[in-house]
């Protein structure tokens, strides 16, 4: 989903965006969105970029693959309250388009443009029926195809950069 006209703000180009509402339930004991809910974003905004490619859960099923979270790094970096939207990002940041593959979140308020979450994924592909690593199908390696040059350019300079 394109939200935004240009990719100003964000960390990487081209991003695909989703936008959410902070629910009422989303909110914890303090009075904004629990830790937990942005990981929940985060895999809910995976999956929509996944279908936007006409790709489905079924696909994954009929297959026999998937993609696992090895490592998870999110930074918390402020905070959203009941009512308020938000813009999820998500970019294929790294892959190898065999086996392994990185997904990169920002998060930002839509009404303020701040950057409230960061979080990177690092995946493996893997037969469901063994639950082993197995090198990615098509539709996996066409989704997880490495990134354009501009885009791998990009996140390496961001690695490099002190993040706020």
């Amino acid at each position: 989903m394109r939200l935004a006209a240009d990719d100003k703000g964000w960390d990487l180009p081209r991003p695909f965006l989703r936008a959410v509402v902070a629910e009422p339930g989303d909110i914890d004991d303090f009075g904004h969105v629990n830790n937990a809910v942005y990981l929940r974003w985060a895999d809910e905004t995976g999956w929509a970029h996944w279908e936007a490619d006409g790709l489905t859960r079924q696909q994954c099923r009929d297959l026999d693959r998937g993609m696992a979270i090895l490592r998870t790094e999110a930074d918390y970096l402020g905070h959203v309250r009941a009512g308020e939207q938000v813009i999820c990002a998500v970019w294929i940041a790294v892959s190898d388009g065999r086996l392994r593959a990185e997904r990169w979140y920002q998060f930002r308020n839509a009404e303020t443009g701040e950057t409230v979450f960061r979080a990177q994924t690092k995946l493996v592909s893997f037969q469901l029926s063994t639950g082993k690593p197995a090198r990615m199908v098509s539709p996996f390696a066409d989704h997880y195809a490495k990134p354009a040059p501009d885009l791998a350019e990009a996140a390496a300079l961001h690695m490099t950069k002190p993040k706020r």
